[in-house]
């Protein structure tokens, strides 16, 4: 029997009450700026930061306007250039290569393998071209840290973790943010915790958490951080460090801390969706699971599975017909961009030489976001439709 899904792919749960809560009375304070605090009082900036550092178990933790700032002052910390080079995935979003132009820096891109993480022989191949690796965890996606640390370690490769897809994720029992020098995440709504748009930063290096700070914005009131090196610090870079403001205000701020609170209940909830879904699609001919390895405790608030060699007609074929019963897929190998989608052939400010392994990958990614408004048997009844499209669509030769 044929069935049509009627939920909404966008639709993100309510902010908690308490969260609204908190940003009402900051709104009734009028002190939304993270310095405009009364004399005694702590900004909901700075507890949020704190707090953070706390959950990750990092020294130091900066809250920002977004995850793609946080990226950019990241590099900027670490002392990236223009005209440097920065390796990075080819599989990734926009904002990640985007975030190396804008310091006007260049990507060099590093291929992807069908488990959907950074090839680390293809890394291995262009780790002296760079002194910087912007890792993405690219939709939940871990690759052996261990292994890539070991290869970052020998090649004297600053790490960068892009971690806007993992937070809460870890590799064997390591959280994804705390392998690198930075780890960077996302807040933006489709995130694992919602504030709109922003981003948090964390650290153990006092001077590159000292240098985020002043490029934030703090001015001279870097004091007023409860997450921050002390003021010693400070006086090593306060002069030699720009001013590219990117603060988090109060009120993302004061809707964040109560969703921090909750975050490993979130993760879970997540999991159990992926996993329905996951299950529902094993077998089906012509697909293939992403699997995960034990060393992974992933945070997937999204799905991928891979098309691999399928004809691009037969692919646009089955994102149609699954539109068509209600279930929006988002495909990596289309020939135009599409919302979020794109390649690292699609960044014409960044050539690359084309990379056939990874491209045949890239080819056959279809996406889905998986929202907690869903419940399992949304799940399970998404996992039906694709299943029973795929397998036309393949049966049909």
């Amino acid at each position: 029997m044929s069935e049509t899904f009627k939920g909404n792919f966008t639709q993100q749960e309510p902010i908690p009450e308490t969260a609204i809560e908190a940003a009402v009375a900051v709104m009734r304070s009028g002190r939304l700026h993270r310095y405009n605090t009364a004399p005694g009082e702590e900004s909901q900036v700075a507890l949020l930061e704190r707090e953070f550092a706390d959950w990750s178990g990092a020294k130091y933790c900066l809250a920002v306007a977004s995850g793609g700032y946080a990226l950019a002052t990241a590099l900027r910390a670490v002392g990236v250039k223009p005209g440097d080079r920065v390796l990075t995935n080819a599989f990734t979003l926009a904002p990640v290569p985007g975030a190396i132009a804008s310091v006007g820096a260049v990507p060099i891109f590093v291929g992807v393998t069908e488990s959907l993480v950074i090839d680390l022989e293809d890394l291995a191949a262009k780790a002296g071209q760079s002194d910087v690796l912007m890792l993405s965890h690219m939709r939940g996606h871990l690759a052996d840290m261990d292994a890539l640390m070991a290869l970052a370690e020998a090649h004297g490769l600053t790490v960068i973790e892009d971690c806007a897809h993992t937070m809460g994720a870890r590799w064997n029992g390591v959280l994804s943010g705390r392998s690198g020098h930075i780890g960077c995440y996302s807040t933006q709504t489709y995130k694992h915790m919602n504030s709109g748009e922003g981003g948090l930063l964390i650290t153990d290096d006092e001077d590159i958490a000292a240098r985020a700070v002043m490029l934030s914005g703090s001015y001279m009131l870097y004091g007023r951080h409860l997450a921050a090196p002390g003021p010693e610090v400070f006086e090593r870079v306060k002069y030699d460090t720009p001013n590219v403001s990117g603060r988090m205000d109060n009120l993302r701020a004061a809707i964040l801390r109560p969703q921090l609170a909750d975050l490993d209940a979130r993760c879970a909830r997540w999991n159990e969706r992926y996993r329905v879904v996951e299950d529902g699609l094993r077998d089906t001919p012509g697909l293939t699971i992403v699997e995960r390895p034990e060393a992974e405790d992933y945070v997937m608030s999204s799905f991928q599975f891979l098309l691999l060699d399928w004809d691009g007609a037969k692919i646009t074929e089955v994102v149609s017909r699954c539109a068509g019963k209600g279930v929006e897929l988002k495909w990596f190998g289309a020939a135009e961009p599409v919302g979020f989608t794109s390649r690292y052939d699609s960044w014409r400010y960044a050539p690359s030489a084309p990379m056939p392994a990874s491209d045949r990958v890239l080819r056959g990614i279809l996406d889905l976001r998986l929202p907690l408004t869903f419940s399992l048997d949304d799940c399970a009844q998404i996992a039906r439709i694709i299943r029973a499209e795929v397998s036309a669509v393949h049966q049909s030769g």
